[in-house]
């Protein structure tokens, strides 16, 4: 198992430089906490870096983990990707960024690399989950990551990972989206069947991939400084730690980060680090206001922000 020049390599150096710069952004967005450094080894293979940080004036919990881990698939869910046998190698790049502001939106991005057998792709992606709607917020973050896919057209495409990020972010039991989107993607680079990926395939895909993780930080910092310093109270507070619930049902039910971590026996600190440290669930809630009512309105019917 092993792809073309060292790809595999090149991608996890391009991920954890990618870590290290987000968390100097994020940590002068905050002006006040800085990141912890958990560096992590991971029983069957590899290990990460897990960088968190805790009680800042902006951020009440952020988190940025970096990992290159390698090892054997259960069966099962070694049927259920690409490639052949058991053996894997992954690498990449997931964060999510818990504000104290009701006022300013959450965030993911991750942004990975896997191997298996003879298959090799990239998948990843980003997404704004808001508390309170600015639809120039989301305008902003669709159009700096569309920008990026469009720089590398065919594979980038963002028309199409904009429908995959609403259609995967979706809450079933809920009948919402987590947020107002973003992109996402997967298995790019990926021949189909049995047929590999070529060199072409997969350099276009990296390229791409990084584009998209350059693009985070200027598609959300600029809405943190834009909103950070908004005036809230008690209720916007209550209604933020109520749709963090939302936030905390998507990551425990359905994403696939927290099933591939959990299937690989990956690390439990790193893979439930996106979950954030208040939460509250109360019985059938309702929109308290008309702003929102205005943002759960638009998270059962997504908006085409960009009008592509």
């Amino acid at each position: 198992m092993g792809t073309v020049s060292g790809l595999y390599e090149r991608a996890a150096s391009r991920w954890s430089e990618l870590q290290g710069a987000i968390c100097a952004a994020i940590e002068a967005a905050d002006g006040e906490a800085r990141f912890s450094t958990d560096r992590w080894s991971r029983p069957g293979g590899g290990g990460g870096v897990s960088r968190v940080l805790e009680g800042g004036r902006v951020f009440e919990k952020a988190g940025v983990n970096w990992s290159d881990v390698d090892g054997e698939l259960p069966e099962d869910f070694a049927a259920q990707l690409p490639g052949w046998g058991r053996r894997f190698r992954a690498t990449g790049v997931s964060l999510v960024l818990h504000p104290r502001s009701p006022m300013v939106p959450t965030t993911h991005a991750n942004f990975r690399f896997l191997e298996k057998g003879d298959a090799a792709w990239f998948g990843g992606g980003a997404d704004l989950t808001p508390y309170y709607l600015w639809r120039e917020d989301a305008e902003h973050f669709h159009r700096t990551l569309a920008a990026a896919c469009d720089a590398h057209t065919p594979v980038g495409d963002y028309p199409r990972f904009k429908r995959w990020c609403d259609e995967y972010f979706f809450i079933k039991h809920r009948a919402e989206t987590r947020g107002v989107g973003g992109i996402f993607y997967d298995y790019v680079g990926h021949a189909p069947g049995h047929e590999r990926a070529t060199t072409a395939d997969l350099e276009a895909a990296f390229a791409m991939a990084g584009a998209c993780g350059d693009a985070f930080v200027p598609a959300y910092v600029p809405i943190v400084e834009q909103r950070r310093d908004e005036a809230y109270g008690d209720d916007e507070r209550r209604w933020q730690l109520l749709r963090r619930g939302r936030y905390v049902e998507f990551n425990l039910v359905y994403d696939r980060g927290t099933t591939f971590g959990l299937k690989t026996g990956g690390r439990i600190e790193s893979i439930l680090m996106s979950l954030p440290p208040l939460v509250r669930w109360d019985h059938d809630v309702s929109p308290p206001g008309p702003r929102e009512a205005a943002l759960v309105e638009v998270l059962r019917t997504p908006v085409d922000w960009l009008g592509r």
